[in-house]
């Protein structure tokens, strides 16, 4: 997958950028500005995790990549109590 340099700007490392989107937790379909794109949340090499933005439209391309918003925490799936 491709990287463009708008996905470096937080200084997420490639390596980590790549382990998020092969190791997914959520996959979100969304628009933004008229374009859809998919919100992708999964984990960087030490388990942190990462927003990562792929457009919808081909080809495939990293161009967003930074640590997890709280604004996002309510895509997260939940464990229920024991």
């Amino acid at each position: 997958m491709e990287i463009r340099d708008s996905a470096r700007k937080w200084g997420v490392p490639d390596a980590d950028m790549l382990h998020a989107v092969d190791n997914a937790i959520v996959v979100i379909s969304r628009g933004y500005q008229g374009d859809e794109q998919w919100l992708i949340i999964g984990p960087a090499r030490n388990g942190a995790l990462l927003e990562i933005v792929v457009p919808a439209d081909p080809p495939e391309r990293i161009i967003h990549a930074m640590p997890l918003r709280a604004s996002f925490y309510h895509y997260l799936p939940t464990i229920p109590p024991q």
